[in-house]
């Protein structure tokens, strides 16, 4: 799971907030060019640099002229790479900076929104604008805050065109009522909002399931509690209001050692599928293209940001959860591995994200790097 991360710094900038002038990132030397190399896909699979001048990159999200957008946690900017027909990134820039912890980017309407520790903000018709960004808009204010972890969001449009939002909780294990660990849901203005989800320690990425239209959510378990439990989950949302049982219940049967008492792992929704002990589950999406052999459509693919805590590292990878002929999750299978080399480590995937001509990028915050990986044809 995710080592605390506190940028006084920037939230005191928010006040100067986002200035209307873009920035090009310049290019410099690239510790991912150097390791390329030792990056490991299955047969038939290849993986290459999409951009490495993005320090920080967390959530992508695309517009409808092909921009890519990518949020930050540390640097608390948000860039936006432009690119050619071929899919190919031309220029990066830098349309938003002195932002809390902007690891959220959601485009709708034309629209990018972008996630603050209290706040939403919105740059209006932003890809006719690039080059000029427009003043944000604070769209959603208030949101709950305590000082402590889990205060950057994920944020993602839904099928029904309301904006989602989680409020991870401020602690590792604490009883945060129904005001922290949930997950909630507004109109695109910031009005009427609607709790979606409880019992959620903290989740980093959640998509919809397409033709069920299920939401899916990844939530990384507590620490504190040994090297192998408990593990970070996969969940979906079958009812409005479901919880799923932070703090009183990890992992679906494994009562917490300080609040378990107080309710039963029966009493809340168990996890989809397990993916192990502190691996980190944060973006994920699911695979809709047709470019990946037929086996991959429709299976969610997830990155792990990797272990920060365990005496021997786990995570570190991008894996794939297909479903089986009963529509359950599987075993998660490994399709990109390779950012570490034992207990030293250059990578740390963050988000997925499928493009329309087949292909996923994948963003890599330590490295500042987002990577593309293809199917048959040539490297």
């Amino acid at each position: 799971m995710q080592r605390p991360f506190r940028n006084r710094l920037a939230r005191a900038l928010f006040a100067c907030a986002v200035s209307g002038v873009a920035s090009e990132v310049i290019a410099g030397h690239s510790l991912a060019a150097a390791k390329l190399d030792e990056l490991r896909v299955p047969a038939g699979f290849h993986i290459g640099i999409f951009s490495a001048h993005v320090p920080g990159a967390r959530e992508m999200a695309l517009g409808a002229k092909g921009t890519v957008f990518v949020g930050t946690m540390g640097p608390g900017v948000v860039y936006a790479i432009s690119t050619d027909q071929a899919g190919h990134a031309t220029k990066v820039r830098t349309i938003a900076h002195g932002l809390n912890q902007p690891v959220g980017v959601a485009f709708y309407q034309g629209d990018l929104y972008i996630s603050d520790t209290r706040r939403i903000v919105a740059l209006r018709d932003i890809e006719h604008h690039l080059d000029a960004p427009p003043a944000p808009e604070v769209v959603a204010d208030t949101l709950p805050y305590e000082d402590g972890d889990h205060s950057w969001k994920f944020i993602a449009f839904g099928p029904d065109g309301r904006l989602y939002v989680p409020i991870g909780s401020p602690c590792n294990i604490c009883d945060v009522g129904h005001k922290f660990g949930r997950l909630l849901s507004m109109k695109p203005d910031g009005t009427d909002r609607k709790d979606v989800a409880f019992g959620i320690r903290n989740t980093v990425g959640f998509t919809w399931q397409p033709g069920t239209g299920a939401l899916w959510f990844t939530d990384n378990g507590r620490d504190n509690l040994g090297d192998d439990i408990p593990s970070d989950e996969v969940n979906r949302v079958s009812h409005p209001g479901d919880s799923f049982g932070y703090p009183y219940c990890h992992q679906g049967n494994l009562p917490d050692p300080q609040f378990g008492k107080q309710h039963a792992c029966s009493e809340f929704t168990p996890p989809a599928e397990l993916l192990g002990a502190h691996v980190a589950a944060l973006g994920l999406r699911f695979y809709e293209g047709t470019e990946f052999p037929a086996s991959y459509r429709g299976a969610l693919i997830i990155a792990e940001h990797g272990s920060w805590n365990r005496s021997t590292l786990a995570g570190y990878q991008v894996v794939t959860v297909h479903f089986g002929p009963d529509g359950k999750p599987q075993v998660p299978e490994v399709l990109v591995s390779g950012f570490r080399n034992g207990q030293t480590t250059w990578g740390r995937p963050v988000d997925v994200q499928p493009l329309a001509d087949g292909s996923v990028l994948i963003s890599d915050d330590l490295s500042g790097t987002i990577y593309k990986l293809t199917y048959g044809g040539s490297p």
